[in-house]
């Protein structure tokens, strides 16, 4: 099969999901926006894209059955973000690209925009945007902002795994993703000197990500978006909102 795979994170956390109640469906993949589930969309944007296979990580039956109506591979969903990318990372190989399911507004020429500015060779790369891109996009949106100093940024919800050693990152992003709301904690773990710089305002985004990715035996990359909407993902009911707002101009 022509194209590149994708992997679409469709799991959840566990429990009622606040933001499923809000919108009054079962799961937020399954939230319509538009006319169309997120999980479509997201779906659609991939295959213009050029996805030629799609798989979407679930742990609700619900999602699974709405998955392979629209013919995507239906993977179940792992103990984490991390861990169902690596489960992926098994099923399809690499290069793999991930987003997720609550990716609203993704388009086509977002992910096209991305997968040619990562730089040859990288093993992982991570698209973010910077904060005033974001703002000029969407005025008054509230994203976590790991500030640097080379501005504040905020993740686009866009990887690359490249390669089969890529898999070495995801150690690594479950630390993150546990320290996801504590920004302080992720630049912790670059270690004294590197934090030492990132405390006196030197230290830009590429070169905190590179660092990272050496702590983990890879090159890795951060590609910034010229997309301010590509950080705008739904987490919350005022995301969703948002992007109602935005879809319904």
């Amino acid at each position: 099969m022509s194209g590149f795979k994708a992997l679409i994170l469709a799991g959840s956390r566990g429990g009622v999901d606040p933001l499923a109640a809000y919108a009054g469906v079962a799961h937020k993949a399954l939230i319509l926006l538009d006319g169309e589930t997120l999980l479509t969309r997201v779906a659609r944007a991939l295959t213009e894209a050029g996805a030629g296979e799609i798989a979407v990580s679930v742990s609700d039956e619900a999602v699974g059955a709405h998955a392979r109506s629209l013919g995507l591979h239906v993977l179940q969903a792992a103990g984490g973000p991390s861990l169902s990318v690596r489960q992926g990372v098994e099923a399809l190989g690499t290069p793999l690209l991930v987003t997720t399911a609550d990716h609203a507004l993704l388009q086509a020429d977002w992910v096209t925009r991305f997968r040619a500015d990562i730089p040859a060779g990288a093993d992982v790369a991570v698209l973010l945007a910077r904060q005033d891109v974001i703002e000029a996009a969407a005025p008054g949106t509230k994203r976590t902002y790991l500030r640097f100093a080379d501005g504040a940024w905020s993740g686009c919800n866009l990887f690359q795994f490249g390669t089969a050693r890529s898999v070495a990152a995801l150690d690594l992003w479950a630390q993150v993703e546990a320290d996801r709301k504590r920004p302080w904690r992720i630049v912790r773990r670059l270690g004294v000197g590197t934090l030492l710089r990132y405390l006196l305002g030197r230290l830009t985004l590429v070169q905190a990500v590179a660092h990272l990715g050496r702590l983990a035996g890879l090159d890795a990359a951060a590609v910034a978006s010229p997309f301010g909407l590509a950080a705008v993902d739904v987490d919350k009911p005022e995301d969703l909102d948002l992007v109602r707002r935005l879809t319904a101009n």
